[in-house]
């Protein structure tokens, strides 16, 4: 399913033509940044060494040319076609291994031999490997960089305007009307399409795989006997046969997702997530900014959501290829192989779906300079050390982003995470009491059957609300608000959140009677000095405690949750402006 809907993909966007819409390179082809250019004349003689690299940020960046397909190396000796390394190409020793270095420019050499002899770039190019202009070379100011770093180089003629050796018509027309394989691989059908074609012995790479090997890693793969069956021993991809065009078209997609200027990917813990539609749609370009932020347009995740929720009220989705399918593929590193962390396929419009759910789940009274949605970055940052998400468990943003696809509670090790970082910390801010919020109505959703939570948590303060959890948070919260009302103004050095978060939420037996006992020395100074806010924040307390029997010994995850909930409404409740009735009403009874 995963390879036919790549193959798909690559079909749909090999022929795409259309403003702004990226083909992709055509079979027997790749797209690869080549930092040097070697111009020619017609005669073989150097006129120039062209450095393409330019600043991008703090690093420089090659520009990419379309060039023939690289060959797959592992140890042995293979050389690309008029493009590869300055070993191979030139022969330059820059590791201290002569003798291999020359096998590789005699290889790289030996490849000129497959292409049309009349062609007037192949002939500049082999005059100019005959008789290599060292001279020339080395006076260049790019020389120590050729050495040192070995980089990719290729050709292109005078008068050619930009346009390398390797694409010239002929040499295209050449490599596109060549043997189905090189290798004169057996004839089968492939897995993928049913079509009897060449099957591939050998996948290319998976190139932009974070935590993966430079050289990238594969999917599909055979290089041990255990992993071989039925004869076909030696001959690795035989043993899951997939055509040659059809290794191409996937594995082209595949890395053309992958891609750095890709905005149909994204990294979410160590799961590098790419996404496409079967047919050309919205979500393509957007779903990236729903789950991430990004620091040069601060507001493209906003205005991501805004225009989900309205394309969603207005049934865009559902009338504008509601119906198409749409794939979310999870790639995780496993040494030089890929692993699929997870696979996500459903129409456009259960995707949209979901996403607002999932957003609605997250909407928590909020204070005025918070964003009104929080990207799925920002929510696994507010549960990691120091806000950094390499301090998380490698799998959970992975299975966090799949509960949301899903429509499934969020992982146990999410609510653990956060929790954890309350303790550690003594702050309820917004986005983990949206995180603790979304968890428990998630929860509560696919077990209705449970116990705890009672209900759906609110956006805001529910006064009714009974759970021992949530009862103790807005208790907490009205102690803490008693103790600052007593110190009129005076910074404290610390107040009974920073003291007794951690004890309180977990073991409230131990903390409460003695925090209700420093109450009333708190209430008394507020007394003195406002004695209508002493009256109010009484009544509050008292209006709390009504609904607790007794302080539990112990609170379970989810009681530590409700805990937080209840602390952080209870908190922002304090500087809610009463309703204009309501406090119409009561200045009517005070009178």
């Amino acid at each position: 399913m995963i390879l036919q809907a790549l193959t798909d993909y690559y079909h749909r966007k090999a022929e795409a033509a259309g403003p702004g819409q990226a083909a992709l390179a055509p079979a027997g082809f790749e797209h690869k940044e080549i930092p040097f250019v070697l111009e020619l004349d017609h005669a073989g003689q150097l006129v120039n060494l062209i450095n393409t690299q330019q600043p991008v940020g703090k690093k420089l960046r090659a520009r990419t040319y379309q060039v023939p397909q690289g060959v797959k190396k592992t140890s042995g000796v293979a050389a690309n076609l008029l493009w590869d390394t300055v070993e191979y190409v030139l022969g330059i020793d820059t590791k201290g291994k002569p003798e291999r270095v020359a096998q590789q420019h005699a290889a790289f050499v030996a490849r000129l031999d497959e292409l049309p002899a009349d062609d007037a770039g192949v002939r500049a190019v082999r005059a100019f490997l005959a008789d290599i202009p060292w001279d020339t070379l080395h006076a260049h100011p790019d020389w120590e960089t050729l050495l040192t770093v070995n980089p990719v180089i290729t050709f292109q003629l005078q008068d050619d305007f930009g346009e390398l050796v390797c694409t010239r018509p002929a040499i295209v027309a050449h490599l596109q009307g060549g043997p189905a394989s090189a290798d004169n691989s057996a004839q089968g059908i492939c897995l993928v399409s049913g079509e009897t074609q060449p099957i591939a012995r050998l996948h290319p790479a998976i190139k932009g795989v974070w935590g993966a090997q430079t050289s990238g890693a594969n999917i599909v793969s055979f290089n041990q006997r255990a992993f071989e069956s039925y004869g076909k021993e030696g001959r690795q991809g035989e043993n899951a046969p997939v055509g040659e065009a059809t290794v191409f078209a996937y594995t082209t997609a595949l890395n053309h997702l992958l891609g750095k200027d890709s905005r149909q990917r994204l990294q979410v813990g160590d799961a590098s997530t790419v996404f496409w539609a079967a047919q050309p749609c919205a979500m393509e370009n957007s779903l990236a900014d729903l789950f991430n932020e990004h620091k040069d347009n601060p507001d493209a995740h906003s205005q991501a959501v805004s225009a989900l929720y309205r394309s969603v009220q207005h049934g865009q989705f559902v009338d504008e290829g509601g119906d198409t399918r749409f794939y979310v593929l999870g790639l995780a590193p496993n040494a030089a192989r890929l692993s699929v962390r997870f696979w996500h396929c459903a129409t456009v419009a259960e995707l949209a779906t979901r996403l607002v759910r999932h957003f609605d789940d997250l909407n928590i009274i909020r204070g005025p300079f918070d964003p009104p949605h929080l990207s799925l970055i920002r929510l696994l940052g507010c549960t990691a050390l120091q806000g950094e998400l390499k301090h998380l468990p490698p799998s959970l943003g992975g299975d966090t982003l799949r509960a949301i696809l899903d429509d499934r509670p969020y992982p146990d090790t999410l609510l653990a995470a956060c929790i954890r970082r309350i303790r550690a910390e003594q702050k309820v801010t917004y986005p983990r009491a949206a995180l603790l919020k979304a968890w428990l109505n998630r929860w509560a959703r696919a077990y209705p059957n449970a116990i705890h939570p009672q209900e759906d948590i609110t956006v805001s303060l529910n006064p009714d609300r009974t759970d021992p959890g949530y009862c103790l948070g807005r208790l907490f919260a009205v102690l803490e608000r008693l103790q600052e009302r007593a110190s009129s103004g005076r910074k404290l050095n610390a107040t009974i959140c920073d003291r007794f978060y951690g004890s309180a939420s977990s073991n409230p037996v131990m903390v409460f009677p003695n925090l209700l006992k420093l109450a009333v020395h708190h209430h008394s100074k507020i007394a003195q000095h406002a004695p209508g806010e002493a009256v109010n924040l009484s009544k509050l307390l008292g209006s709390v405690m009504s609904k607790l029997d007794l302080f539990p010994t112990q609170l379970t995850l989810q009681d530590q949750a409700l805990f937080a909930l209840g602390y952080y409404h209870q908190k922002h409740d304090f500087f809610q402006k009463p309703d204009t009735d309501t406090a119409a009403d009561a200045q009517g009874d005070a009178q």
